[in-house]
């Protein structure tokens, strides 16, 4: 073998070793970018969970702000419904006055998408109703129905307020 072809095999060898040096760089930049990859899908798939808990606390806290709070007026509902049924028979400016007081509260408990339940002829659930008592009448046709209410149940949305008391037919 001559110098001259000596020489190109030891550039050709030298230039073989420079393209497998180089495309194991790129392999390994490839597996470096793919790692880095999962990486910020899952960074990102993380935040967007913790985002969404996040939200979901925030709207149960509120929830139960509201709860807490309307549950701690509600002695003053029941007294001012049982002023107004003692009053809705008379006639004077202490009826006008109660009404005015009464729809005000009703208009602000529905707007805190709170609603009462509880009403005499309704099935009874054990679920949102308490049954206190229970009444034997054989002129009463229906079973495991609202005879008397004795306290008015209130929820807000899905979430039960207070428990409705009540006597049930047997």
């Amino acid at each position: 073998m001559s110098k001259k072809e000596n020489l190109k095999d030891v550039e050709n060898k030298e230039c073989k070793e420079e393209k497998d040096t180089k495309s194991k760089e790129i392999e390994d930049l490839k597996i470096e970018l793919e790692k880095t990859k999962e990486l910020l899908l899952r960074t990102a798939a993380e935040y967007d969970n913790y985002r969404k808990r996040s939200e979901k606390e925030k709207d149960s806290i509120y929830s139960s702000a509201v709860a807490n709070a309307v549950n701690a007026i509600l002695p003053i509902v029941d007294s001012l419904d049982a002023a107004w049924n003692i009053a809705k028979n008379e006639e004077g400016e202490q009826k006008k006055g109660l009404e005015l007081l009464k729809g005000q509260m009703d208009s602000s408990l529905k707007s805190l998408n709170v609603m009462a339940f509880g009403k005499p002829d309704e099935e009874f659930d054990p679920n949102i109703h308490n049954a206190i008592s229970h009444i034997d009448d054989e002129k009463i046709k229906k079973k495991n129905f609202i005879s008397l209410v004795f306290q008015k149940g209130y929820k807000m949305g899905d979430k039960i307020i207070r428990h409705a008391m009540v006597q049930v037919t047997n």
